[in-house]
């Protein structure tokens, strides 16, 4: 198992929990614009260690998310900006180049510290 991407919540905007009901939420790193802030959960800006591809997963703390596709912004952006969608519908095919699509499961609570990673 190696990990591809790894990071924490370290603050989260008054609206960010806005877009659980429609089972996805915003990362943003450090330079969110400011209409955008109050709606993401705020990250470090690091790096990806690898490919991000379907068939690999994500953790939510120790919770396991199978990734079902990928946008193809997807690695540029969270890597340079920390910033992307992660939308809990189980999709196959990416419809936005912005959002990392995952298994249809119920999310988890995110909190300040809640960790994030990827592994293959």
């Amino acid at each position: 198992m190696k990990t591809i991407y790894e990071n924490k919540i370290k603050s989260i905007g008054p609206m960010a929990d806005s877009f659980l009901e429609e089972k996805m939420f915003i990362l943003f790193g450090n330079d969110a614009p400011q209409d955008l802030k109050d709606y993401c959960y705020n990250i470090e800006v690091v790096g990806v260690d690898g490919e991000i591809e379907a068939g690999q997963k994500l953790l939510i703390d120790d919770q396991e998310f199978a990734i079902t596709s990928v946008g193809g912004l997807v690695q540029k952006n969270l890597s340079s900006l920390g910033h992307i969608t992660l939308r809990f519908d189980g999709s196959t095919s990416p419809e936005l180049p912005g959002t990392l699509y995952l298994e249809n499961k119920e999310i988890p609570e995110l909190g300040l510290g809640t960790e994030l990673k990827i592994i293959k």
